[in-house]
């Protein structure tokens, strides 16, 4: 008999206590700033935050579809790994355990939650969990969620901004138009439809991408997303903390504002704090479950480096109707 497939421990799991030790994993979560850190990263940031000319951040934001679709045209589906890492971290994304239908249940599918479509059909119309994935790139979150996730009620969708990006994971053999439904998408345009009717998703993942808006869209956004959302739906978010390793490598003549930087090919980051995430999500009417930084030291062991990696990871739920 088989030994069961051991479960990758969740973040936060594996602490450096001695750092004569450091070599010895090629990650440690947790990892404490000393004072003398965070302020050594607050001078760098300081130093390259002079932010480029506005006609400069004005053609950045109008060639954000373009310069997209050119990193998908080069990279295709190599540059990313599939996040099966996912399914420790949000236990949401793998096959539900559904409670019986209660009057309640049975008040939040009925009348009182209006739906903004006036078709009845649309994909997904007769699934019994929807989970959307905006910002999916090639697949590497939806295909690991469909080979995870058998539930036969299961429907996914998934969005981008890029459709050389959504091409590819319609070509990807992987892809099923009976479980899924992937589509040209830019989540900052708060007047374009989504293919869904609002309050119908059980699930919202963002994973690295609300960074990649302009800090001035994102409220819009959010507000926009959460209206999509089921009562008691959840949204969960990952992505680049304050002071990341990669804000920190930003040389001068990248920053296009405040802790909101372009990259080399031309697509733009930014670089959160809990409290601002929190206000994003609270505004659109959401209420916290998690909202934590991860700390991390990754750890090159070949050549002795040390990279630290700040993340966050949040799960915020829209509040239930009161019965």
């Amino acid at each position: 008999m088989a030994a069961p497939a051991q479960r990758r421990p969740q973040f936060g799991t594996r602490c450096l206590t001695d750092p004569r030790q450091v070599f010895q994993h090629n990650a440690w979560d947790n990892v404490e700033w000393s004072a003398e850190q965070e302020e050594a990263a607050q001078k760098k940031v300081q130093e390259n935050s002079q932010p480029l000319p506005a006609e400069k951040q004005e053609e950045f934001d109008n060639r954000a579809n373009e310069y997209w679709n050119d990193f998908y045209t080069i990279h295709e589906n190599h540059f990313f790994k599939d996040r099966h890492w996912l399914f420790t971290e949000f236990p949401e994304l793998a096959p539900q355990q559904k409670p019986p239908r209660d009057a309640e249940e049975n008040l939040l599918n009925g009348e009182d939650v209006p739906s903004t479509h006036t078709d009845t059909e649309f994909p997904g119309a007769s699934a019994s969990y929807r989970i959307l994935e905006v910002g999916c790139g090639v697949g590497n979150t939806v295909f690991p969620i469909l080979k995870t996730n058998n539930d036969p009620g299961l429907f996914v969708y998934c969005c981008d901004f890029s459709s050389t990006a959504v091409d590819l994971v319609k070509s990807n053999p992987e892809y099923d138009p009976s479980r899924c439904h992937a589509f040209v998408h830019d989540m900052s345009d708060t007047s374009a439809e989504y293919p869904i009717p609002d309050h119908s998703l059980d699930v919202i993942v963002l994973i690295f991408v609300l960074s990649a808006l302009h800090p001035q869209k994102m409220q819009n956004s959010i507000n926009r997303l959460a209206r999509l959302l089921k009562p008691g739906g959840v949204l969960l978010l990952r992505d680049y903390g304050r002071y990341d390793m990669a804000q920190l490598r930003f040389k001068k003549g990248r920053c296009l504002s405040e802790n909101f930087y372009v990259r080399g090919d031309g697509t733009r980051v930014y670089f959160f704090t809990q409290d601002e995430l929190h206000d994003l999500f609270s505004n659109a009417g959401l209420e916290k479950v998690q909202n934590m930084v991860d700390r991390r030291l990754q750890v090159n062991r070949g050549k002795q480096l040390t990279m630290y990696r700040v993340w966050v990871q949040c799960k915020y739920r829209k509040v239930l109707a009161p019965t």
